[in-house]
């Protein structure tokens, strides 16, 4: 029985807040350390209880954070967050095809702004503190923060907007016990629904806006992953693998939705973004090579793949490929939150 597919599937997103919380009421939390790794990078140490997490998109502003770790999540990656707050695209901007598994989206980054999200993931920190103090043990749950520009900035500007949003949340007195709130930021440049974000990966804009924003993650010792598109052609994803090197980032996130439209997925929209089953194979060899092409140039970065990862069965293929993590949307979408329960079982 999946009674949210019954629903639109807008107003099936909208109610899946209180539905993880009321689920998890009446559940036992799920044993999820499974494939337990610590990744080292920039002096921090990152535990992951197991490598399987939530694709950005999922949790808007992080009022989920303790339903997805209930459900046996390994680590969350919320967002995207804008500086200030902003509304959907206007008009239809989520549609879904339970017999292809296909998931449609338009939303283009409503968020309510850095200010806001900021003080739910610090709720989420506090309450983590008092836990760990209560039994000895660090707790601390792996959370990345997915990051975008506010729709109406120039892209000669968009850098300001993303460096605003590293120091909002890394600003040292917001930090718990010395702690900062998040542990990775993901900088999105790859959703197709922010007209001309995707203009960001060009040759002759790339290097230019990612340079201050690298500043300010090394400025505050903190990682951050650069979120790839699945469209990318070849010469474009060789010039991310230099940037990345040149710029000492610290992992890619591959990938987001798709704008292509394949053969027998045709009854969703032509614009905004595609994911589920359409995305598989695309997502999947899109891994592979950039495994091949980043080389040696791989070594201490965090890969994490994303896009058609809708059971176990996918999730340990990816991470068979040489992936470190792997995160889902449109898995939670088509199997509820026990997904992790079901994918942990089969990477056991």
């Amino acid at each position: 029985m999946k009674p949210w597919l019954w629903l639109p599937a807008q107003l099936s997103h909208d109610l899946a807040p209180v539905g993880l919380e009321l689920a998890a009421l009446a559940s036992a939390p799920v044993d999820a350390e499974v494939r337990s790794f610590t990744w080292k990078r920039k002096g921090r140490q990152i535990f992951f209880r197991n490598p399987l997490g939530i694709a950005g998109g999922v949790d808007k502003d992080g009022r989920q954070i303790a339903g997805w770790r209930h459900f046996g999540a390994g680590f969350v990656e919320i967002g995207t967050v804008t500086p200030l707050a902003q509304k959907p695209n206007p008009g239809k901007i989520m549609a879904r095809e339970s017999q292809t598994e296909s998931l449609w989206n338009k939303m283009g980054f409503p968020s309510p702004g850095a200010q806001a999200t900021r003080l739910l993931v610090r709720d989420w920190r506090v309450k983590e503190a008092h836990r760990s103090s209560e039994t000895g043990q660090d707790v601390r749950f792996p959370i990345f923060i997915n990051i975008g520009k506010q729709r109406d900035t120039a892209l000669e500007k968009a850098h300001e907007d993303y460096s605003a949003l590293i120091e909002v949340f890394m600003d040292s007195s917001r930090a718990i016990e010395g702690r900062a709130l998040a542990d990775a930021f993901v900088i999105n440049i790859s959703s197709p629904n922010t007209k001309g974000l995707r203009d960001l990966f060009s040759h002759d804009r790339l290097r230019s806006f990612l340079s201050p924003v690298a500043d300010t993650l090394q400025r505050f010792q903190i990682p951050g992953l650069l979120k790839l598109s699945p469209d990318m052609d070849e010469e474009t994803r060789h010039s991310c693998w230099n940037v990345i090197s040149e710029l000492a980032l610290d992992g890619i996130i591959a990938t987001n939705t798709t704008a292509a439209r394949p053969t027998g997925f045709t009854h969703l929209p032509n614009e905004g973004g595609l994911s589920g089953a359409p995305l598989t194979t695309r997502s999947r060899d899109f891994l592979k090579s950039a495994l091949e092409e980043l080389g040696p140039r791989r070594a201490g970065l965090l890969v994490v793949s994303a896009g058609g990862v809708l059971n176990g069965e996918e999730a340990r293929l990816r991470l068979d490929l040489g992936a470190d993590c792997v995160e889902t949307y449109s898995g939670l979408v088509f199997n509820g939150p026990r997904f992790f329960q079901r994918a942990l079982k089969q990477l056991i």
